[in-house]
């Protein structure tokens, strides 16, 4: 095993999520008369923290507006998060790798309460030993995620590897010197994946599998 500590992002890599996440940037904003960003802005912001995220997606929205805009977010993301899905091979490629013996953990731009509600509605929670979110740590790509899920399980950074659908991602797996291996399935394109030098860019769940059993 190269790897002794697996650390996945959530939203458009474990879950069909992103389009969603998109739709309701763009609701909020029409609903506080914000300029509409387009698909490409809104995917871009995903898996930041989400006041990071609202503010990079509304440019003209005040500050002491931002509490506003998350709130009609939440509004829109939650009336249909339960209708989403994990990607088709998500929960079989877990178990493996769980029970070859890596130690997995979750680094996400959600808050707590929303990566427990993913949790609860994915039954994929037993299956990771940690988790840190936006509102626990800097948001991405601020490496604090990964170094506090390294010091909690004494793994060196040349033995972690940080698995995610966005540059944000990316860029905190090389800000915390860890190994970025990137799926292009979820939030942000293939080309601009490939500018952050993951290790590979892998299109399915299966491609993924693949590769780890291979390389990790």
């Amino acid at each position: 095993m190269k790897y002794d500590l697996i650390v996945f992002d959530w939203d458009g890599t474990l879950l069909d999520s992103a389009g969603a996440i998109a739709r309701a940037i763009q609701a909020c904003c029409r609903d506080l008369g914000l300029a509409v960003p387009s698909d490409a802005l809104a995917r871009h912001v995903i898996g930041l923290g989400l006041e990071d995220a609202m503010r990079h997606a509304a440019p003209d929205l005040p500050p002491e507006r931002t509490p506003e805009m998350v709130e009609r977010y939440r509004f829109h993301y939650l009336s249909g998060d339960h209708e989403l899905v994990l990607f088709d091979g998500i929960p079989a490629l877990l178990d493996d790798l769980k029970a070859v013996g890596y130690t997995l953990a979750v680094a996400t731009g959600k808050s707590r309460l929303g990566l427990n509600r993913a949790f609860e509605h994915s039954g994929l929670g037993p299956l990771f030993q940690a988790s840190r979110c936006a509102d626990e740590c800097h948001s991405k790509p601020h490496p604090q995620m990964l170094d506090e899920l390294m010091e909690e399980f004494g793994v060196l950074p040349e033995r972690t590897l940080m698995i995610g659908d966005t540059s944000h991602d990316l860029l905190m797996a090389t800000n915390a010197g860890v190994d970025g291996l990137a799926v292009t399935y979820g939030a942000h394109p293939h080309d601009h994946l490939l500018e952050h030098k993951p290790l590979a860019c892998l299109h399915t769940v299966q491609e993924l599998g693949s590769w780890l059993k291979r390389n990790a």
